[in-house]
């Protein structure tokens, strides 16, 4: 999430963070319904949908999008299951800056921010 906010802020784009998390919309991000449902299908989805949007993405974007798509999903899930399983906390600098935006979002309600 930050990584897009602060994209955003270097090129002058408001995105909606709301629309991310909750999956209704409104992020501001190009193709944004068919890259959500990627993530949703690599995550969590069944081989049929992850096949069906990795399509998609093909389809609207590019088998070069698809692919860097692919790779950033597969990054954040790792590097979250990292920090998840070893406990690496968030450091204090960054637990301020983001507390706002983390609080809107609701993200801190996340089981993975409990343990």
């Amino acid at each position: 999430m930050d990584l897009l906010r602060r994209s955003g802020d270097h090129s002058g784009t408001d995105y909606g963070l709301d629309g991310i998390v909750d999956g209704n919309g409104g992020s501001g991000v190009g193709h944004e319904k068919e890259l959500l449902a990627f993530v949703d299908a690599a995550i969590a989805g069944s081989l049929t949908e992850t096949t069906k949007a990795r399509t998609a993405i093909e389809a609207g974007l590019g088998r070069e999008a698809m692919i860097d798509a692919a790779a950033v999903i597969a990054g954040f899930d790792a590097i979250t299951r990292v920090a998840d399983g070893t406990g690496i906390p968030l450091e204090p600098p960054k637990a301020e800056a983001s507390a706002d935006w983390r609080a809107r979002l609701g993200i801190d309600d996340y089981w993975t921010a409990k343990v």
